[in-house]
């Protein structure tokens, strides 16, 4: 039997139609969890408190230890997800004391709709207004969004420090880089969407990258980690918009790969905590809360004892940093229309035939 083709701008108009019926975030009874591990209380245990967060256990395991030797009869069940399983989850109600989150579009979205409790003591007080909204959500960090490249791939070539020399790079060196470049899979990736979004309200120029990007069959992925990983191994040369916080943690892989923070502009995110208006453990939840915000606003000596893993947050205006500031204006692109529109003129882009 013989299919007829359906014309490509048809099939955006298909596709616009479809994601928009899929609308973002939506609530699901059901959210899937990555790895979970249960941090036992080292005195008589009083409470436990069940934290739901985006960041690998692993790198997040000191920040609970030094927790629980502050509180030592709070246990802790550490479950990791993705930026969108941890909405689901928090949607459903599914008891989770304290939600960490790299996606500050669904983490203000969260308390925006008044899924998250109010919380105020010494540690939010002291926090810039930036870091804090309406004292429902609190950033601990600023990560940039970097590119991580393998420098053995790079022999007789520069290494491009902004986004035009990436451009000029790739189209000029097209079977170098074919199938040899990393991005974010934005349809599955909270992050990834978010940072997608930013760079296209900053610069004209994203969209051109995309393009280039998707002519030469970029691989597609859900997360830093992995993007790392691969760039290390030689399987992809270079990957874009990956945690410079999570390769900067990878000290195993510091020989194989170089970060780069693009020179034209950085977009930085603000990992953030809130409290669910349905946490069960409210006091262990704010004890917690305030532990993080210590560590991160404390000074260095704070940080060296909470064993905080993340790059010290920089306050300086001298940087081609761009910080991407809580509140109303992230929800823009969470609007089910506008999110559709978005992620259609990106598969046009990336998803090339």
């Amino acid at each position: 039997m013989c299919h007829a083709r359906i014309p490509r701008a048809l099939r955006g108009g298909l596709r616009l139609l479809a994601l928009s019926l899929l609308a973002w975030p939506a609530l699901a009874s059901a959210f899937e969890i990555e790895e979970q591990k249960r941090f036992d209380a080292i005195g008589v245990e009083v409470a436990v408190l069940k934290v739901i967060s985006t960041a690998d256990t692993d790198l997040f395991a000191p920040l609970i230890h030094s927790f629980q030797e502050r509180n030592p009869g709070i246990s802790v069940d550490y479950s990791e997800a993705s930026s969108g399983e941890i909405n689901k989850a928090i949607l459903a109600g599914a008891g989770f004391d304290v939600a960490i989150s790299s996606a500050m579009d669904l983490q203000t979205k969260l308390a925006n709709d008044g899924h998250a409790r109010s919380h105020r003591s010494a540690q939010t007080e002291r926090l810039p207004a930036w870091a804090n909204w309406r004292d429902t959500l609190f950033a601990f960090t600023q990560e940039p969004a970097t590119i991580v490249v393998n420098p053995a791939h790079f022999e007789g070539l520069s290494i491009p420090r902004t986004r035009q020399e990436l451009i000029t790079l790739l189209r000029e060196n097209q079977e170098r880089f074919r199938g040899r470049i990393g991005t974010y899979d934005v349809r599955q990736s909270g992050l990834g969407y978010l940072f997608a979004t930013q760079d296209s309200r900053a610069s004209e120029g994203f969209w051109r990258l995309a393009e280039v990007m998707g002519g030469l069959r970029a691989r597609l992925y859900c997360c830093s980690s992995d993007m790392i990983e691969d760039v290390a191994s030689g399987r992809i040369a270079i990957a874009y918009n990956v945690l410079g916080s999570y390769a900067q943690a990878r000290k195993d892989l510091a020989d194989r790969i170089e970060i780069i923070e693009p020179e034209d502009f950085t977009t930085v995110m603000l990992r953030s905590v809130l409290i669910p208006s349905t946490a069960a453990a409210p006091e262990a939840a704010g004890a917690f809360v305030d532990h993080l915000l210590l560590a991160a606003w404390g000074g260095p000596e704070a940080a060296t004892r909470a064993g905080y893993p993340f790059p010290p947050i920089d306050l300086s205006e001298q940087t081609a940093r761009r910080p991407i500031r809580m509140g109303p204006g992230l929800l823009v692109y969470l609007d089910s229309l506008k999110r559709g529109r978005f992620l259609a003129e990106w598969e046009d882009a990336v998803l090339q035939e």
